[in-house]
């Protein structure tokens, strides 16, 4: 699955998401993870209140089933939730490879519902009702 990391360095993730300079997108299994690509952002990004700056980003990270910020604005979550992406807040600064690992390990045991849910965005689901 994709993740996305509201990162300032590119390392770690530090940043609210409506102020992050860069989001980077890794793709996120229990056995292996790689990067994706990163994704830069300019302008006046501390503008609160600028609902604009938020749909460039958003869109940047629509196919994504997590999103890691430092902090994140109250409309902002709300528009994730709204694309299916499930927000994680950081209580401070935490490396970006080391949150890869924290959710690989998850992913390799017994995932929570929310996490089960999530895990399954931008699959097809099929029923056969035949049986």
């Amino acid at each position: 699955m994709k993740v996305a990391f509201a990162t300032q360095d590119l390392k770690r993730v530090d940043a609210h998401f409506g102020w992050a300079k860069n989001i980077a997108i890794y793709e996120v299994g229990p056995e292996s993870s790689h990067f994706v690509e990163a994704i830069e952002f300019d302008g006046d990004l501390k503008e609160d209140g600028n609902e604009d700056k938020l749909a460039p980003k958003i869109e940047a990270i629509k196919d994504c089933a997590i999103l890691y910020v430092a902090a994140i604005g109250g409309s902002g979550a709300a528009r994730v939730v709204a694309n299916n992406i499930h927000p994680m807040k950081v209580s401070q600064p935490e490396e970006i490879s080391d949150l890869i690992e924290k959710l690989a390990t998850v992913l390799r045991g017994t995932p929570p519902p929310w996490l089960r849910k999530v895990m399954s965005k931008g699959q097809e689901r099929t029923f056969d009702f035949d049986e």
